[in-house]
């Protein structure tokens, strides 16, 4: 068995059990919805914005806001990103946690795999639900780019940030899963901890101060530069920090029962 054998497997299991299709629908349908309304506000303001060249376009009013609307200051709520908060901590709770309340976690130690690979092999099977999921959504509005101006510099970065949210918001699933014994507990541990470092700089702000500390904790603070087309190697490198730690911290627990047996 191998890492791409536990990807399969927990891919095979993702894809039978009800709940990544509802929540693939759900989420679908509420962005093809706003992706209307997103379109519909962006046909009511042309006479504005040809008055007004150098304005923005179709990418900063469309494109971009399908992806988050508390960043990009869209009236329309519930982004992409807004939307992955709640469910990535649902897709990733009971990829470690049912099968240890299940009792099938010594199966897996009984292949033989370290504990490094089983992580990683679950965490590459969310991994490409989630990239599935943000290839289908940004399908919407890219199946208007014959017909409009897309900026794709500031797209592509704005994917990329995204993409690297998406993965850490996994990652953190993925370790919450790892120390929960219940699903129901890794999903409510994940959501707190995402929504912790997305507004942890938020009390500040609110009170006019700035904080270098808590700024560069927040992932909003490096998801923001991305989505204005900012691209960085301080931003992808927080990204890949967070990542790997989390990554890390499941590992370490999954190798702590491997050797409790």
């Amino acid at each position: 068995m191998s890492v791409l054998a536990v990807m399969r497997l927990e891919l095979r299991r993702l894809f039978v059990r009800p709940l990544a299709w509802v929540l693939a629908a759900l989420t679908l349908g509420e962005l093809a919805w706003r992706f209307a309304l997103l379109l519909d506000v962006f046909l009511g303001a042309q006479l504005q914005l040809a008055a007004a060249p150098g304005g923005p376009g179709y990418t900063d009013l469309v494109a971009v806001p399908m992806l988050s609307s508390l960043l990009t200051g869209s009236p329309v709520p519930f982004g992409l990103l807004e939307l992955a908060l709640v469910a990535v901590p649902l897709l990733t709770m009971s990829s470690l946690a049912s099968e240890r309340a299940q009792g099938t976690l010594p199966l897996l130690f009984g292949t033989g795999l370290p504990a490094w690979q089983i992580v990683l092999g679950k965490y590459l099977a969310i991994l490409a639900w989630l990239l599935l999921w943000l290839v289908l959504a940004l399908a919407m509005p890219l199946s208007l780019a014959h017909g409009t101006h897309i900026d794709a510099g500031k797209l592509a970065a704005a994917m990329l940030g995204s993409f690297l949210t998406l993965a850490a918001l996994a990652a953190i699933g993925i370790a919450c899963s790892a120390f929960a014994s219940l699903s129901a507990v890794a999903a409510i541990a994940a959501l707190i901890v995402g929504l912790a470092l997305t507004s942890v700089n938020l009390g500040a702000r609110m009170a006019g101060a700035g904080n270098s500390l808590f700024d560069w904790l927040a992932l909003s603070t490096h998801l923001e530069n991305l989505l204005r087309g900012l691209v960085s190697t301080a931003d992808i490198a927080w990204f890949v920090l967070i990542t790997a730690f989390a990554l890390a911290l499941a590992t370490r627990r999954l190798a702590a029962d491997k050797e409790r047996g």
